[in-house]
């Protein structure tokens, strides 16, 4: 999962395309060999569109996407090599300290939205429609995702299968990329019961159903959240589009993580199908206290950080 493939990209990648906003590109050095191939070799890369992803697919290169909600964090997985980022509801619990992803609004994720697009150059950014913003019909969902396209989006993402199947078609016609998310929707976790693994029993043939479904739909790609990993292997051969695990088992085509998750920011203990990359709670509570202690004991600032 967390290798680099070897496989050669195509030329299609190897094009220039200007920075948004004037931003520099990244220097010879940062554009190694260690680049993932769905980047392309050498300095000047394209932005990642949702054809190279499925091209990505078809020659067996998993990649992973990683939630973002902020220019800092933006700009440097974009420089990581981190094709996908998502400005997911999950806002919710890690931006705005909401207890569920259901209190988070249209209005407070566009912002986030907008400070992402204009900090990243290669990475498709995908923003997540809130709970309540697209279920009523695809009028609804066609509305708000136009506002998240304005704000500087490149795709949009939206729970459910079947159901969801004409709000797909309809964005999908309208122009805009989907990126569907079936298994266990946190949006109707009250409906489910909860937090629950999905696909055991008769629940694999309907999230199967899902699968097939938002596929022909029009969906780019396919979120399986907290299936079972034999479930989330057999989608991923049956369906021409990607597959992108969280929770899903090591055969999805492509991993996602709140990367508060992944980097250790937040504390206790994680899902199970988290791994910490990083202890990032601990060396920013580290750094604050030594500031605080320092200018307590009187040794900031000095000399060096003043004016004469």
């Amino acid at each position: 999962m967390t290798s680099s493939s070897e496989n050669t990209a195509s030329e299609a990648f190897a094009s220039h395309e200007t920075a948004p906003h004037g931003a520099a590109p990244a220097s010879p050095e940062a554009r190694s060999d260690e680049i993932p191939s769905l980047y392309g070799p050498g300095r000047h890369v394209k932005r990642v569109r949702t054809r190279h992803l499925l091209e990505a697919k078809e020659r067996g290169e998993k990649w992973a996407m990683l939630t973002s909600y902020d220019m800092y964090t933006a700009a440097l997985f974009d420089e990581a090599g981190i094709p996908a980022l998502l400005i997911g509801d999950s806002a919710a619990n890690n931006v705005y300290g909401y207890e569920t992803t259901l209190q988070v609004s249209v209005d407070e994720l566009v912002p986030l939205v907008a400070a992402v697009a204009r900090s990243t150059e290669r990475a498709l950014v995908v923003a997540d429609l809130p709970f309540g913003s697209y279920e009523a019909g695809p009028a609804q969902a066609l509305e708000t995702a136009v506002r998240f396209m304005k704000a500087g989006a490149h795709a949009v993402k939206l729970e459910g299968g079947r159901r969801m199947a004409a709000q797909i078609r309809a964005l999908t016609e309208a122009g805009i990329p989907v990126m569907a998310h079936i298994g266990f929707t946190p949006q109707s976790e009250h409906a489910v019961g909860g937090y629950r693994v999905q696909g055991r029993d008769a629940q694999a043939a309907e999230i199967e159903a899902d699968a097939h479904a938002v596929a022909e739909a029009g969906a780019f790609a396919v979120v399986l959240e907290m299936v079972t990993a034999a479930v989330a292997a057999e989608i991923t051969k049956q369906i021409p589009i990607p597959t992108i695990g969280i929770g899903a088992g090591p055969d999805t085509d492509a991993q996602v993580l709140v990367w508060q998750d992944m980097a250790g920011l937040r504390r206790g203990r994680p899902q199970r199908f988290v791994k910490r990359y990083a202890e990032l709670a601990d060396v920013l509570q580290g750094a604050a206290k030594a500031y605080a202690d320092e200018v307590r004991a009187g040794e900031f600032p000095t000399r060096a950080h003043s004016f004469e």
